[in-house]
């Protein structure tokens, strides 16, 4: 990995990762491991868990994409991730609109700022 940038990795439904790899998001690593998960109605929530501790454990993956609505499945894993990369961010979907409430990384970033920091 010397001298070569970090990957995407995206765990979403089929339109979201449909259109990352469309941008040239899809790479499969020397195992032949892709960088993204398509959750359909039959994934199950151990297999999402697994892929997302996989792409946390990747050393060539610097952020995370992952559908909100399938984030709340694996919310307990997502807090416990606590280091800076990769960094995870949750992402709306078509059929799900992002909520920001719900957001446990917005959450704690707006916990490192009070009102006075803005001022």
């Amino acid at each position: 990995m010397a001298g070569r940038g970090k990957l995407i990795a995206v765990i979403g439904d089929e339109d979201t990762c449909t259109g990352f790899l469309l941008g040239g998001v899809g790479e499969l690593n020397k195992n032949r491991k892709p960088n993204f998960l398509v959750v359909e109605k039959d994934t199950s929530v151990t297999e999402i868990e697994e892929t997302f501790k996989s792409f946390l454990a990747r050393s060539d993956i610097g952020i995370v994409l992952i559908n909100q609505f399938i984030a709340e499945m694996i919310r307990h894993a997502i807090d416990a991730h606590l280091q800076s990369i990769p960094a995870v961010l949750e992402i709306p979907s078509k059929e799900h609109p992002y909520d920001a409430s719900k957001d446990s990384i917005l959450r704690r970033a707006k916990g490192m700022f009070s009102a006075e920091d803005f001022r």
